[in-house]
């Protein structure tokens, strides 16, 4: 549990988070795939690391033993390097023209979808590749008739001392839903691509298929390593798929979102609140304004059906979402301008969660955390070190 908001003057909004949540995910993953052969993890920090902090996720992802750390970009991976990582690091999302030659200087992993994209690489060389094979996705990748021509010169590159085929990888569509047709498929598909890749003399270090879902659901596709995104920052990636009071329940949500009430007051029956008056008051109450709205990544569809924690209750969203601010029924309550307002958090004390915010508004975990941001400020804590250190940073 993190301490309530105390600074002598606070923040208006801040975003939580509790490295010592991510390292003890990390170390629950590495659990789930410890048996009788090795299997490395990676901890996916793309998108400034799911909205925690790319650099401090990746920091504390591999004190906690991760083996490797996966971007989507370039440039996230050099920034990863220039904030001073130098182990495994795999990119994965180019565009014709990228900088190949300044991730292949920092010992950056790419990965080529297409014989046009392993050329270029190829041209900065000699540079670590990974292929990724479209096993039914039907996205990034190559697709399955240009297997072929895609190993048989991946494997003359290499004779050319031109690249290095490190890995060969895909990547699930449904493996949130374990009785899904296509992850019987998929992973049968990727099984043909391994043994093609053979045929054609390539010998890569690892392959990969297994997301967070498939790590904690599908222990068939694990193979030398499995990527971990969400189950990283501590949220399930099968929310779907029944209850667990295995390492789905453990895993431990890492971000809090809070803020402070601004003012609270009160309103008469039929008072219309927010925009629109999409929601009237039916008995006389109290509302609180919170400082925070859409142009900070609040859902504007949060609007009459999310909640809030305020004064150890559920406080419910009346009204639209602004771009500033949302209000909040008080159910009577005055409290003063300062108190403690939880948007969402691990749930420990009754508050919303991530996946609640999520279910609210008909979307994915993963989207309520990367989106929220804008004017909050992010606090990295440790709630394992004495006295719970934090340190302020830019969002």
């Amino acid at each position: 549990m993190i301490d309530p908001m105390s600074d002598p003057v606070p923040p208006r909004a801040e975003i939580v988070v509790d490295l010592a949540a991510v390292r003890h995910n990390v170390r629950l993953l590495k659990d789930v795939v410890r048996g009788e052969r090795p299997v490395a993890l990676m901890a996916v920090v793309k998108a400034d690391g799911y909205g925690h902090g790319m650099v401090e996720v990746a920091a504390a992802a591999r004190a906690a033993g991760a083996d490797w750390l996966g971007v989507a970009t370039i440039e996230e991976a050099l920034a990863l390097r220039a904030a001073g990582d130098r182990g495994p690091l795999l990119c994965w999302l180019s565009a014709p023209g990228d900088d190949f030659a300044a991730a292949v200087a920092a010992d950056v992993e790419v990965t080529a979808y297409s014989l046009e994209e392993l050329e270029e690489i190829a041209a900065v060389g000699p540079a670590r590749v990974q292929l990724k094979v479209d096993t039914g996705l039907s996205r990034g990748g190559a697709a399955r008739q240009d297997w072929h021509d895609l190993f048989a010169v991946a494997s003359d590159l290499e004779r050319e001392g031109r690249i290095r085929v490190t890995g060969i990888w895909s990547h699930f569509a449904a493996s949130d839903d374990p009785a899904h047709p296509a992850n019987d498929a998929q992973e049968a598909a990727f099984r043909d691509a391994l043994a093609l890749a053979a045929s054609a003399g390539l010998e890569p270090d690892v392959t990969h298929l297994a997301n967070s879902a498939a790590t904690l659901l599908r222990p068939s596709s694990h193979f030398d390593l499995v990527r971990c995104g969400i189950a990283t920052y501590g949220l399930d990636p099968a929310p779907g798929a029944g209850s667990d009071d295995g390492p789905r329940a453990a895993l431990r949500p890492a971000m809090t979102a809070r803020a402070r009430l601004v003012m609270s007051k009160a309103i008469a029956a039929g008072d219309g609140v927010s925009y629109g008056h999409t929601w009237h008051a039916p008995d006389d109450t109290t509302v609180g304004l919170v400082p925070a709205g859409y142009g900070d990544g609040v859902p504007r569809a949060a609007g009459n059906v999310a909640a809030v924690w305020v004064d150890d209750a559920l406080r419910p969203i009346r009204g639209r979402v602004c771009m500033d601010q949302v209000v909040v029924d008080l159910g009577g309550e005055l409290p003063p301008p300062g108190t403690e307002v939880v948007l969402f958090g691990p749930g420990d004390r009754g508050e919303p969660t991530a996946q609640d915010w999520a279910e609210a508004v008909d979307t994915i975990s993963y989207e309520i955390v990367t989106r929220v941001g804008g004017r909050f400020v992010r606090r990295h804590i440790d709630t394992d070190a004495p006295g719970g250190a934090s340190e302020r940073t830019a969002r």
